[in-house]
């Protein structure tokens, strides 16, 4: 009779001990797939994140890439644009040249002179010309002298007495770029006047610029 209550409380214990192992087991494995998906859900969210990142790092960089190239575009377009104008100002300057040798010249000499006499406004100038425009200067500035105080004392009633020297000092003679024309300084150098085919060059083209581009580049417009 005591073997058997004691018999029937090991079985009863076995029994305790069997379904506490079985809920630890049920417990386990639940909490085991719980954290499985809970790890798998985040590594999903990591990849997808990734996913995003690298995705928006390839937009970025392609956004890059395309504004890099519309920009070296934009500087070739530009420097080419540059180069024809440059080209443009170089087969003018070459047609002035071809002025400074024609029979007309030297009456455009003598009109430059009477021009630059009445911008610079002052009555002692020196008067600056090309090493090959020296005797054809010489040969004008009297009559451009005489012009220019005809022109003064018709307009104010004034009657000038200037003192227009030519410069012969080899060493300040104006270069061939200038393409022919005069300079007129006065004042020790202090004012300048330049009236030399390059600077009216100049001067023309800046003022058509626009039409020029206008009709060069239409598309810009």
């Amino acid at each position: 009779m005591a073997s058997d209550q004691i018999r029937q409380m090991v079985n009863f214990i076995l029994q305790e001990a069997h379904e506490k192992a079985n809920e630890i087991r049920v417990k386990t494995e639940h909490d085991f797939n719980l954290e499985k998906q809970t790890l798998v859900h985040e590594a999903k969210l990591n990849i997808q994140e990734e996913f995003r990142k690298k995705e928006k790092d390839r937009e970025v960089q392609e956004r890059i890439a395309r504004s890099s190239e519309i920009g070296e575009c934009r500087v070739k377009k530009m420097q080419l644009r540059d180069e024809l104008l440059n080209t443009l100002v170089s087969e003018a300057g070459a047609k002035c040249a071809v002025v400074a040798r024609g029979q007309n010249y030297p009456q455009l000499l003598q009109k430059l002179i009477v021009q630059a006499l009445i911008k610079i406004e002052e009555n002692e100038v020196t008067v600056y010309c090309r090493k090959d425009d020296v005797k054809m200067v010489e040969s004008v500035l009297p009559a451009a002298i005489k012009e220019y105080v005809e022109i003064i004392e018709r307009e104010s009633t004034v009657k000038l007495v200037p003192d227009v020297t030519l410069n012969k000092e080899a060493k300040k003679m104006l270069n061939e770029t200038t393409y022919g024309g005069i300079m007129l300084t006065a004042i020790n150098g202090k004012i300048v006047c330049d009236n030399t085919m390059a600077s009216r060059l100049k001067l023309v083209y800046h003022e058509l610029l626009p039409s020029i581009r206008a009709i060069l580049f239409p598309d810009e417009q």
